[in-house]
């Protein structure tokens, strides 16, 4: 290897490289290599220009972070230059596509290209200028992702008595404070959850803060329960999480007979009252034929109506007692009610189990609206009375464990509660708001009520910070294997989103993966290190 910096002692090194992406290989790569354990980081320019051979740049694009180590550039001469490209849509190596590089003056391109990748992500693009001179540097990649060109600077092509090498490198802005930079190779980066991104300016609204219980809206709750004593059929049964229509059969119960009525007695009640409803109605009959010549009052004629109607009702209930009594036998359904949802909504939980014998008003489930959800915010009685005036612009929901959830459209004050608890010393306030995915009723939470005001400023992501010592850092990529750590304040927290200080537009941040670099830099032992080209 011609590159001072790759001549330290080597060792073998055997890896797999695991499924990268859908656009980049569907199956695992055996990787056999040489771990080089000399130093890779990219040098500043200047010593570069002051007497390395060797040189290195890093830029970025829309698709692709680029991060070619090279060796000097003679005219005439070949140089390799170890070309390391990431996808930005995952930060993972790229191991199918073309990397060209070209160098560009007045009189035309000289273009050098690899068409696949000696190791994932790493590409050996062969330069051989043909003449001295100054050159725009130009990269182009072309994968399943798509294609892009990225500008490079400009480099130098020399002679064997003076090489060449950069001369102007596109590089993002350095930490405020500055700080010594620290190394984290690209097979680190790859092999960890990394990402990075340009800081920016942004805005966050201002808020105010509380605790939140997630409920159902009012009347959005219902217990089902059962009409009547009886046995519940498994024909129709519901479960927790199931969506159901306003309407929709949930269970099925049969009314269930005294139990110290036999099933004979039943049978024999049922026939003396067929007996005496068939005789009751074969006098009214009679009277009815007689009424017409005056013999009987017409009172006797009513008595007579009324005495046949009795006996009916009694028969009829008879009849759905014995059929019930079958039916619970026999195993059957008919005879049974059919217990309906009030609502539209979900099943939330469930009281009850097929055969269970229930009594009238047991609860059998519980249904709760999906549609809308309440959110009842505890707040301070301060904070509470300015939520009457300033308009909620939004909600932010912070747990224990997971991401935050965030409400900024559909969303609705209810109401104020108009007194304070007196066990908290806090005032209800009510919110309504869309369903989210994932948000469970009851859950509690802490909550940010987002007013009108903005504040402007950075924005970071809060997966970027990371707690080095109780001091709050980020760090900031200076290029492709080189980072430098920067502390900074945290202004305003909503959610996974801060508002902080000492950072500047242009900067490259480490959106994740602080950690991984953190723990990096506290095992380096002053040996350098280096990785298999």
């Amino acid at each position: 290897m011609k590159m001072a910096r790759h001549t330290h002692r080597m060792e073998e090194m055997t890896s797999n490289s695991a499924e990268t992406g859908r656009r980049h290989s569907a199956g695992s790569i055996l990787l056999i290599g040489t771990l080089l354990m000399s130093g890779c980081g990219a040098p500043a320019v200047d010593d570069q220009l002051a007497g390395s051979d060797s040189w290195s740049i890093t830029a970025w694009g829309e698709l692709y972070e680029i991060f070619p180590e090279v060796e000097p550039l003679i005219a005439g001469e070949l140089a390799t230059a170890y070309t390391h490209v990431t996808a930005l849509e995952d930060f993972t190596p790229l191991i199918d596509g073309t990397v060209e590089i070209v160098l560009s003056d007045p009189s035309g391109e000289q273009v050098f290209a690899a068409s696949e990748p000696a190791l994932p992500g790493i590409f050996h693009v062969e330069v051989r200028p043909e003449a001295t001179g100054e050159y725009d540097l130009t990269f182009r990649i072309a994968s399943a992702a798509g294609q892009e060109e990225i500008r490079g600077g400009r480099v130098k092509v020399g002679t064997a008595e003076s090489p060449g090498g950069v001369i102007v490198a596109p590089a993002p802005k350095a930490s405020v404070d500055g700080g010594e930079p620290l190394t984290f190779l690209k097979e680190e980066q790859w092999r960890s959850d990394f990402a990075t991104s340009w800081v920016r300016e942004d805005s966050l609204r201002s808020s105010v803060t509380g605790l939140v219980r997630v409920r159902p809206p009012a009347g959005g709750a219902a217990i089902v329960t059962s009409p009547v004593d009886g046995v519940l059929r498994p024909e129709v049964w519901p479960y927790p999480g199931s969506r159901v229509q306003q309407g929709e059969a949930l269970f099925s119960v049969v009314p269930r007979v005294a139990t110290d009525r036999s099933l004979p007695t039943l049978e024999a009640e049922l026939a003396s009252l067929q007996a005496e409803l068939a005789t009751a109605r074969t006098r009214y009959s009679r009277l009815q034929e007689l009424y017409s010549l005056e013999a009987p009052t017409q009172r006797e004629l009513e008595e007579a109506q009324a005495r046949v109607e009795t006996r009916e009702a009694r028969y009829a209930a008879a009849s759905r007692d014995l059929e019930s009594a079958n039916s619970a036998r026999q195993g059957g359904a008919s005879g049974a009610l059919t217990i309906r949802a009030p609502f539209g909504g979900e099943i939330a939980t469930v009281n009850a189990s097929p055969g269970e014998t229930v009594a009238a008003g047991n609860p059998l489930a519980r249904l709760v609206r999906t549609d809308r959800v309440w959110l009842d915010v505890s707040l301070a009685p301060r904070v509470a009375r300015q939520l009457v005036t300033d308009s909620v612009s939004g909600v932010v929901l912070t747990f224990p464990e997971g991401p935050p959830v965030r409400f900024e459209e559909g969303l609705s004050l209810v109401s104020v509660a108009p007194e304070m608890d007196p066990a908290t010393g806090t005032v209800t306030v009510l919110l309504d708001a869309p369903p989210t995915a994932g948000l469970i009723l009851g859950t509690s939470a802490q909550a940010q009520i987002l007013l009108a005001e903005t504040l402007s400023g950075i924005v970071v992501p809060a997966s970027a910070l990371v707690d080095d010592g109780g001091v709050a850092v980020v760090y900031l990529q200076l290029s492709g294997e080189s980072f430098v750590r920067q502390e900074l304040d945290v202004l305003e927290r909503q959610g996974d989103r801060l508002l902080v200080d000492s950072l500047v537009p242009g900067q490259r941040l480490v959106e994740q993966g602080g950690e991984a670099i953190r723990r990096s830099s506290l095992m380096a032992s002053g040996e350098a290190h280096g990785h298999v080209h």
